[in-house]
């Protein structure tokens, strides 16, 4: 077995502090309501730091919106800026529900991200966020 590190290997530990493409917002004209948005894609990838091979991912997001919403045009900007970085799925799946939660501050978030089966192992990640009560 080889012990020759990845290029990607090492961008582990600045995930959090990463330069991405902003996910844009747009006013939500009914923040007075309740309500879910789900977007769903099977158009993301990253790579695996650990072989530098592509890792194709289907992301299932979930958020219940206050008095923003993502604007999509950017948000898929944003998940294509993945496509050349080395990432862990658990890291991939944190680091996107992080940025959604900075971007539009709903009551709650949850990303699903669906990793395709490498070495006859699907990896599913599962992330969520919810607002603590009195806070915006």
């Amino acid at each position: 077995m080889s012990t020759r590190k990845s290029s990607y290997e090492d961008l582990q530990s600045h995930i959090r502090r990463l330069q991405l493409p902003a996910i844009e917002v747009w006013t939500n004209q009914y923040a007075d309501r309740k309500y879910m948005v789900a977007l769903n894609t099977d158009e993301c990838t990253c790579i695996c730091p650990k072989t530098g091979l592509p890792d194709f991912v289907t992301l299932n997001i979930t958020y219940g919106p206050d008095k923003t919403c993502v604007e999509l045009k950017s948000f898929k900007m944003y998940l294509v800026s993945y496509r050349n970085i080395g990432i862990f799925h658990e890291h991939l799946v944190n680091r996107i529900l992080d940025d959604i939660v900075k971007a539009c501050k709903p009551h709650w978030v949850r990303v699903e991200g669906i990793v395709a089966p490498r070495g006859g192992i699907e990896t599913t990640v599962v992330a969520e966020y919810q607002r603590k009560k009195g806070t915006r």
